[in-house]
């Protein structure tokens, strides 16, 4: 059994200790999405945008089935925010060089700079928590994280984690 200061056994943890928990990923969410949120205010467009507009660039090029797979919405969902990304001339859709059928997907210029910023404000406030929290806390608090990951979105996550498209 790992102990902590204070005595508070990591697993044995009491329903107020996990209630504690889940407030603070609440609060952390929050403030996770509090700057990009009102980047995306002004334009009209949402956190489901803001994750497709990260996930195609971090694999440019990736399918929209990949992009289905690792957003997990529905079909109609991610083809309306595509549709809407793609005639703001944020993303731009090209047809498979193998399968004509799929369409591979690319920000353009525009959403580049759009990505950028949006990721800037969230790397600013991770990097802070990260310097506060320290490297082990850091090492734990992605431990966490990818514990409470589903299986199969564990396997997309190291996937992008080992430098996959």
């Amino acid at each position: 059994m790992v102990e902590r200061s204070g005595g508070e056994s990591l697993l044995f943890l009491t329903d107020e200790q996990l209630r504690k928990g889940i407030e603070a990923m609440f609060f952390a969410y929050r403030g996770f999405t509090a700057d990009p949120d009102r980047i995306l205010q002004g334009l009209d467009y949402g956190r489901a945008h803001h994750r497709a507009i990260h996930f195609v660039h971090r694999s440019p090029g990736t399918t929209v089935s990949n992009l289905l797979t690792t957003l997990g919405v529905t079909k109609q969902s991610l083809n309306r925010i595509l549709r809407t990304l793609i005639d703001d001339g944020l993303v731009r859709s090209e047809k498979g060089k193998k399968d004509a059928r799929e369409r591979h997907l690319f920000l353009t210029e525009t959403g580049a700079e759009l990505e950028r910023s949006l990721s800037d404000a969230q790397r600013a406030r991770m990097r802070a928590a990260y310097r506060a929290a320290g490297p082990v806390a850091v090492a734990g608090f992605r431990q966490v994280l990818e514990a409470m990951m589903d299986p199969e979105m564990r396997l997309a996550y190291n996937y992008l984690k080992e430098g996959g498209a």
